[in-house]
């Protein structure tokens, strides 16, 4: 799996994880939700501020979004459309 499919696929991992939607992640580090969905993909090449811009907003270290998946590991499942009841 190339870098570019392991930061994205541990980014979604550790965003699930925490219940932060997309949106509201883009939205901490300043950048648009397109382009974290494209991250999350594999699709984009980052700067190392980018990097670390996520890595501290979901409060995981950088070799914590480089971490290889075990084999069978199951890709993350993405959080549920829509907003959270009060």
């Amino acid at each position: 799996m190339e870098a570019k499919k392991v930061f994205g696929w541990n980014l979604l991992k550790a965003r699930v994880e925490r219940g932060i939607s997309q949106q509201q992640l883009a939205f901490d580090v300043g950048i648009d939700p397109a382009y974290a969905g494209r991250i999350e993909r594999g699709l984009e090449n980052l700067s190392i501020n980018i990097m670390d811009a996520l890595a501290k907003a979901l409060d995981v270290t950088m070799a914590d979004l480089f971490r290889i998946p075990l084999p069978g590991e199951e890709e993350p499942k993405a959080l549920k459309a829509g907003r959270k009841k009060q």
